[in-house]
C-alpha cells in the first residue's frame, strides 16, 4: 500500500456503507464514506483517498456525472458498485473512467481483491518499467517481451496491446477504450478486428490460448488482464 490507506465510499445505502467500513477496516485501510455525489466530491478533494467506491444510484446526481466531475482532476481508481447490470450501464461507466465495475449483490472477498489490483495499478503505473506475470515478463523501456526467458516475437502492434493491458493489470477496458489507445478514433467500430490481434496475442503468451487465464475476454464489454 501506499502512504496514504484511506478508501473514500460513496453510497447512499446505509447498510452498504456499513458493511463496507467493517469489511475495508478489518483489512487494513482507513474509510471514509459519503452519501451523496457533492459529498463525496467533497471529500475526495479533502482527503485524496487512494481509491474511491462510487454508487451510480445517488439521490442528488447520477453517478457517472459524479464520476466524470471526479475524473476532471482524481488519477486513481474508481470502482463502480451498482445494482445497475446492463451492459450498456458498465460500458458508459468504464468508458467514463471507471477502473472496474461490480454489480449489487456482490462478493466482499471478490470486491477486495479488485481493490487490491487497482491499488497494485496505481502503485506501478509510474515506475514499474519491468512487468511481470508469472512466467512472462514485459519490459516497457526496451519494448520486449519473454516467456520461459525465451523472447516473444511480437509486432510492433502486438507490443503495444500487451503493454496496455499490462499497465492496466485487473481492470475492465472496453473495446472502443482498447482500439482508440493503439489504432485511434477511426477505429473504434472494429472490434472484429481487435479480436483477432487478442487471438494471435493469446497464442504467444498463454499456456492454452483456447483456455485463456492472463488475458480473460469480458463478455460484450472487452477484456481483462492479471494474473
Amino acid at each position: 500500500m501506499t502512504d496514504n490507506e484511506t478508501i473514500l465510499i460513496i453510497d447512499d445505502e446505509v447498510q452498504i456503507r456499513r458493511l463496507l467500513e467493517i469489511t475495508l477496516s478489518s483489512n487494513g485501510y482507513k474509510v471514509l464514506s459519503a452519501s451523496t455525489g457533492h459529498e463525496g466530491i467533497q471529500k475526495a478533494a479533502t482527503h485524496a483517498p487512494i481509491l474511491i467506491v462510487l454508487d451510480l444510484g445517488l439521490p442528488d446526481s447520477d453517478g457517472l456525472e459524479v464520476l466524470r466531475k471526479l475524473r476532471e482532476w482524481y488519477q486513481k481508481s474508481v470502482i463502480i458498485l451498482s445494482v445497475r447490470s446492463s451492459e450498456d450501464d458498465i460500458v458508459k461507466a468504464l468508458d467514463y473512467g471507471a477502473s472496474d465495475y461490480l454489480t449489487k449483490p456482490f462478493r466482499t472477498g471478490e470486491l477486495l481483491a479488485r481493490i487490491r489490483a487497482s491499488i497494485r495499478q496505481n502503485q506501478g503505473a509510474s515506475t514499474n518499467s519491468l512487468l511481470t506475470f508469472g512466467s512472462l515478463e514485459i519490459d516497457l523501456v526496451n519494448y520486449i517481451a519473454r516467456k520461459d526467458n525465451q523472447l516473444l516475437k511480437l509486432t510492433s502492434t502486438e507490443f503495444s496491446l500487451l503493454a496496455l493491458f499490462a499497465k492496466n493489470e485487473g481492470r475492465v477496458l472496453t473495446h472502443q477504450h482498447i482500439l482508440k489507445e493503439i489504432w485511434g478514433m477511426g477505429y473504434v467500430e472494429q472490434t472484429q478486428y481487435l479480436r483477432v490481434f487478442v487471438a494471435q496475442l493469446r497464442k504467444k503468451i498463454e499456456e492454452e490460448p483456447n483456455h485463456p487465464k492472463l488475458l480473460v475476454t469480458e463478455s460484450g464489454i472487452g477484456y481483462r488482464f492479471g494474473r
